[in-house]
Order: structure tokens, then sequence, then C-alpha cells
């Protein structure tokens, strides 16, 4: 049987925390939960804690000090996963914005469709966004265009946060060589999936925006995801992609 968990990092989601445990924990295939908080001020992690005992060996914490940024946050619970040993590796986020019924979907397409790489693409079957204002959708969209121009990378949702990942991928790349922390993160871990060959399939979903709690979206996240784009062209340039 396949080892497979959840990843979701928190910060301060005291108000989503509890409903997305219980949402994924009602999945098939046997889903584990890794919540990896960054010292949430509103308590998520104390949640977490209390919810364990309802889900033994099934929902795991990993706190770390202060707040560190989203790409740091999911590196270190692909680390944790590998070590325990899992097979299939997913991300997605607290606030309900990923739908969990669509992490069968991600496991259906790296289990009977073979991807070594299952993305929740906006973007793949027109634009497919809910309550989202007109201008962060252009902005989003937009910003898949660019990083297809500058990159190559045959992808329509290149921003996208929602994803399943064979361990393999993960054992392949050189985390500790991501440096990105928002937006580019998820850019740079397609990017580099994509130059090791690895196989990758985007699944149509729905995105629909957080109804609680604070985005953290900022404005250096996203000029990190302009330039940072560049400069990772750039580098592949002269780096061997070979395994």
């Amino acid at each position: 049987m396949t080892k497979n968990i959840v990843l979701i990092p928190t910060y301060n989601e005291i108000e989503n925390i509890e409903a997305i445990v219980h949402a994924v924990m009602k999945q098939p295939n046997n889903l584990h939960l890794l919540i990896i908080d960054d010292s949430s001020p509103d308590g998520t992690a104390s949640v977490i804690k209390n919810m364990q005992s309802q889900f033994p060996d099934r929902l795991h914490l990993l706190e770390r000090e202060g707040k560190q940024g989203l790409g740091t946050a999911y590196i270190a619970g692909f680390k944790w996963a590998l070590t325990k040993g899992y097979d299939y590796i997913f991300e997605m986020d607290a606030d309900f914005s990923h739908n969990p019924d669509d992490l069968t979907k991600l496991y259906n397409a790296c289990t009977i469709e073979k991807a070594d790489l299952a993305i929740g693409s906006r973007y793949k079957s027109g634009v497919n966004v809910v309550n989202w204002p007109m201008g962060r959708v252009l902005m989003s969209y937009f910003a898949s265009i660019y990083v297809r121009k500058v990159t190559g990378l045959p992808i329509m949702d290149t921003t996208a946060g929602f994803k399943c990942y064979h361990r393999s991928v993960l054992e392949t790349i050189n985390l500790d060589k991501i440096h990105f922390k928002g937006y580019a993160f998820q850019i740079e871990m397609k990017f580099t999936a994509w130059k090791y060959g690895f196989h990758i399939i985007e699944v149509p979903i729905v995105f629909t925006d957080r109804k609680q709690g604070t985005s953290k979206m900022s404005g250096g996240i996203f000029n990190e995801a302009v330039w940072g784009v560049i400069k990772m062209k750039l580098n592949s340039l002269f780096k061997s992609y070979k395994r």
C-alpha cells in the first residue's frame, strides 16, 4: 500500500484549520496530513495538537520558529515526508481555495495516468477562479503567460500551489538549492521538475478565494516572481539536469 501525505503550511489559520483537517481526513486513499506551522500567534498549532487524538498516526505537526515563508515551509515538509517514507506528497492551502475533493483527481493523475507531478490547474480549461477581483485574476493569468514566455515551461498554471509529487521528483531535486519563498518557489519547483524530464500533468480545478482569514499575498512576493524567473532561466543555462 502506498503512503500518501498532504502538506499544509499555516500562519494564523485559526478560522480554517479544524474544518480543513476534517475535510482532508475524509478523503479516500488513506491520506495523512502534515501541518507546518510558523509559530502562528492565533494558536493554530494548539488546535492541531488537540485534534491529533482524533486521527492517531495520521495527523502530524511540524512547528517552526517565526514566519519563514511558504517555500521554506514546503521544503521542510518535503524533507520530513521523505524521511518518513511517503510515496505521494501533496501541497495545498489551508483556506479552502483548493477543494479537498480534488485531491483524488491529483492522486489519480499520478497513480493511473502515471504523472510524476500532477498540478491542480486554474487555467488548463479556461479561467476557473471564483471570488477573485478582476485585477488579481489578470495578474495571475498574465504572470503564467510571462513565465511560459521566459522559460519555455509548457504549463498553463505556472504559479499553482495545489500539487501532488511522486517522491522520486523530490528526491531528484536538490531541495537545498531551491531559494524562492513565494510565487517564485512554485514556479521554480515546476521548472526544475520539467528540466529533469519528469512527466507532468495538469488537472483542471476550480479555485475559490478564501472566505475566512487573511491572504498572505504581498507585492514583494510578486516582485520576487517577476525578477526571479529571469534569474532562474539564466542560471539553468549553466546547469546539468541528469538523473
